[in-house]
Order: C-alpha cells, then sequence, then structure tokens
C-alpha cells in the first residue's frame, strides 16, 4: 500500500469516545484513547530548522512537549482566538516508545460516542493526495466529523528527535 492510500479500517475497529475538536469551520475527532489532557495555549519556545506546522516546545510540568498547529500542517491559516487550546496526545514512537505531542487546536467541542453505523471510510483521492491519516469519517450529531489517525498525521520520527533535543 502506497504512503498516499487512505488506511482501510473496519468502522467496528474505529468506533468509540472521540474528543471532537474545531479547526476552522470543520470538526475532526481524536480517540480519547491518545487524549492526556487539554491545555490553554501558552509561550511557545520556538526550534530553529523545524517544519513550519512545529512551533516549538513548552515545558509542562518539568516534561519538554514538542507543539503542532494543526491549522498549518493541514494548510489552513494560522488564527489564534480565545478559544484556541493545546492538545496533549500520546503517540508511538518509532522505537515503540511513548511520545506526548501538543497539538494547537481551535477550541475543543466535546467528547462524542461514534458508533460503527456512523462510520465511513476515508474516500479516495488518488494517488497525489494524501489521506492516509483519515481514519475515516463520522456523520455524527448532524456533522460530518473527520477521524484522525494521530499516527499518521504526525511523524513520530520527528517528533521523536525534537523531544530529545
Amino acid at each position: 500500500m502506497s504512503s498516499s492510500a487512505p488506511t482501510t479500517v473496519p468502522p467496528t475497529a474505529v468506533a468509540g469516545k472521540y474528543l471532537t475538536v474545531g479547526l476552522g469551520e470543520e470538526s475532526y475527532a481524536v480517540s480519547v484513547l491518545k487524549v492526556r489532557e487539554i491545555i490553554r495555549i501558552q509561550k511557545i519556545i520556538p526550534v530553529p530548522q523545524m517544519p513550519p506546522s512545529i512551533k516549538g516546545v513548552i515545558n509542562l510540568r518539568g516534561r519538554v512537549i514538542p507543539i503542532l498547529d494543526l491549522r498549518t500542517h493541514f494548510g489552513l491559516p494560522a488564527e489564534t482566538t480565545a478559544h484556541t487550546c493545546i492538545i496533549v496526545v500520546q503517540l508511538l514512537g518509532p522505537a515503540g516508545n511513548a511520545l506526548l505531542m501538543g497539538l494547537i487546536v481551535d477550541a475543543v467541542q466535546d467528547v462524542a460516542l461514534i458508533t460503527a453505523a456512523e462510520i465511513e471510510p476515508a474516500p479516495e483521492f488518488g494517488a497525489s493526495v494524501r489521506a492516509d491519516y483519515l481514519l475515516g469519517l463520522a456523520k455524527n450529531k448532524g456533522q460530518v466529523r473527520l477521524l484522525l489517525n494521530l499516527d499518521r498525521v504526525i511523524d513520530p520520527a520527528a517528533v521523536d528527535t525534537l523531544a530529545a533535543s
């Protein structure tokens, strides 16, 4: 399977509780099993020569946490509002170790139970468009929510390198 192909995961394997977040006018969902905490936006220390979506690091109770701006990562214009916050998630690193990462989002919406019946596979966009970061699309509470595969959205090797610095 090429890296641009969507991840084919059965809806029953993807169903569960999700933290839903807003980015612009869209609603995205992240498995609550990956979420460690939600914090207010705070001073981010820039790290030179990082991709534009990696904003830098924060010190969270003595731990250095890399911060990724999901808006920038998805090609949306950067914007900060009173509701902008950081979602701290735990990812699986390249060596199988647990890595913490902060994701800047516009707003936290709610926690939703998304059933298998509400989930459709991610659409095929063709070889030139990456959609492997989508687990699927959920029609839930009158909205279409994009179910994010955080292990594909974020390059764990880059996070591991940044966290080690």
